[in-house]
């Protein structure tokens, strides 16, 4: 849904950012974007992992 409506979404439960890290949180609200790759990483019980690497189609 990033890469469809441009939106980032909020980094959940994000109340004290470590600032040695250089990461850009999106804290609070969602950030309009143009997004072109997504990651979608699932844990499971008994070592079930998944990763999806979701890009966009152009025509």
């Amino acid at each position: 849904m990033a890469i469809r409506h441009g939106m980032i979404p909020p980094t959940r439960n994000l109340h004290h950012p470590d600032p040695d890290l250089d990461l850009d949180y999106v804290p609070n609200e969602a950030r309009k974007a143009t997004v072109d790759v997504a990651l979608s990483n699932n844990f499971g019980f008994g070592g079930h992992n998944d990763t999806l690497v979701i890009s966009r189609f152009d025509d």
